[in-house]
């Protein structure tokens, strides 16, 4: 049989629950840089931007730009095809090296 919570064990866990998840939204946006295909070019997005970085005519200079962008933030590049599906993820992250 399940045990029963007290009304203080209940509100101690709901509290808990309530700062730990603002803590997680204090995080901030991340700084991965996405390449991904845009009016017949390439682009460069930050993750979570809808408006775009730079513009490329070939995707190897998208990929450089992101590449810089995301070793001065530590960050992930994340590679798309043209039909927008992910083809490879790059990692500057100095805690997750996986270049």
């Amino acid at each position: 049989m399940p045990e029963k919570k007290s009304l203080f064990h209940i509100i101690t866990e709901l509290i808990e629950i309530f700062f730990n998840s603002s803590r997680s939204l204090k995080r901030g946006r991340t700084w991965n840089q996405h390449v991904v295909p845009y009016e017949d070019a390439w682009a460069v997005r930050r993750e979570g931007n809808k408006r775009i970085t730079s513009k490329h005519r070939k995707q190897s200079t998208a990929i450089n730009k992101a590449k810089a962008l995301a070793k001065k933030y530590n960050a992930d590049v994340i590679i798309h095809r043209e039909n927008g599906e992910i083809r490879d993820r790059i990692s500057f992250n100095d805690a997750n090296p996986k270049k």
